[in-house]
């Protein structure tokens, strides 16, 4: 029996029983979709986290105190006792020390507070106080008007930057550009609003305020420590010598040792790499489960492969008294099997295919260039090792014992 003869015979015998060939199909199809779409789901979320995570800058350093000094007001908070805390004056010094491996430094100090306009108002918005340098360090670029200057730090104007959320809220009918919003219930200018950022967690990064700094400490935070420092390195190969330094000067100025640091630095990249894991573990772990839809398929395929050789029995006792060996018959069944699989799995890739073009639970999924031959290899390697018992089981039949069934 050739091979083109044994697929021709399972191709009628798929089309024998349409309903029960098709509600096969069906199963194999939803498993081979499922393992694609799964690992593409999986893909999509480590793809936007790193893309969150990169965009942040991965020449960029971190810096937060471990430590809060306590106090708002016109004066600096020294901390405690026995450690001190970053502040402006200490993040001036950090970027006037010349370090070989730093670019630049920019101190960060942040609250939540009701922002409002004539038309609306909006509860617990992020308020950034920083300076000029926090949009050319970070991932936040002003997409019309402009951003605050160094003078509007110095004498601590009230202009804000705000985010496209924001100014689409509180001004629905108009442009934001050089209105007025009140911040905790102080006037502010708004001079400039960013370009839109995509968002991560639970945090709108297209609704927050940004003003100068010594702004939203005197009249929110007070003169304690800074939230954050954020460190841009010269390159992104020269991240861990300007961590080095960075780590050397501030232990300098605070009068501390590495044992008794009052902060953490975090490197981007280092969030990155931890973040690559995780997120190939959780593809990992998201295909294992769609596995189970496709084991599923395969015992319905040895299911459906079981009523097939039992009611095909006279059949196989026909064509074996016709001199049909224990390998043809072996193979046509088998090749029933395979083909069933094959055949569901070309529609599960073309239904993943589809479905790949929808967000799943707010995340795009990008399909992985293995996923669809390892689905479909997958797929065949299933219907041939489940359809091996039903096979043998039909190749195994004495011809006097199969022509005799009713």
């Amino acid at each position: 029996m050739s091979v083109l003869e044994m697929l021709w015979s399972a191709v009628r015998g798929i089309t024998a029983n349409k309903l029960r060939s098709v509600l096969t199909l069906l199963g194999v199809m939803i498993g081979v979709a499922s393992v694609i779409l799964l690992l593409a789901v999986g893909n999509g979320s480590s793809q936007e986290i790193r893309d969150a995570i990169s965009g942040l800058g991965t020449n960029t350093l971190t810096i937060r105190s471990s430590a809060q000094a306590g106090g708002g007001g016109q004066g600096e908070a020294t901390g405690t006792s026995s450690e001190k805390v970053i502040t402006t004056e200490v993040a001036t010094q950090l970027g006037a020390a010349d370090l070989g491996h730093v670019a630049a430094v920019v101190p960060q100090v942040s609250t939540s507070l009701t922002v409002a306009s004539t038309d609306a108002s909006e509860d617990s918005v992020s308020i950034i106080g920083t300076t000029p340098g926090y949009f050319d360090v970070g991932t936040s670029s002003v997409a019309s008007g402009a951003a605050f200057t160094d003078a509007d730090v110095l004498s601590s104007e009230r202009v804000v930057v705000i985010g496209q959320t924001l100014a689409t809220s509180l001004f629905p009918t108009g442009s934001a550009l050089g209105q007025s919003i009140n911040v905790d219930g102080a006037p502010y200018t708004v001079v400039g609003i960013l370009a839109s950022q995509s968002s991560t967690g639970f945090t709108d990064a297209n609704s927050v305020v940004i003003a100068p700094i010594s702004r939203v400490q005197k009249s929110f935070t007070g003169f304690g420590a800074v939230s954050t420092l954020t460190v841009e390195a010269t390159d992104s190969e020269a991240v861990d010598a300007a961590s080095a330094e960075v780590e050397i000067m501030l232990n300098q100025l605070l009068g501390q040792t590495e044992d008794t640091e009052s902060y953490t630095i975090t490197n981007q990249s280092s969030l990155l790499e931890t973040q690559q894991e995780s997120a190939d573990s959780f593809t990992v772990l998201l295909g294992a489960v769609a596995a189970i839809s496709l084991l599923v398929g395969g015992i319905g395929v040895t299911n459906v492969m079981l009523v097939t050789v039992t009611e095909r029995t006279r059949e196989i006792g026909i064509r074996k008294a016709l001199g049909a060996t224990r390998g043809a018959i072996l193979g046509q069944f088998l090749a029933e099997a395979a083909t069933l699989t094959l055949l569901g799995g070309v529609l599960g890739v073309v239904a993943a295919l589809i479905g790949a073009n929808y967000e799943i639970n707010g995340t795009q999924p990008v399909v992985l260039d293995y996923s669809i031959p390892l689905a479909l290899g997958v797929s065949v390697a299933i219907g041939v090792f489940f359809g091996v018992y039903p096979a043998a089981r039909a190749a195994a039949m004495r011809p006097i014992q199969a022509l005799r069934a009713i």
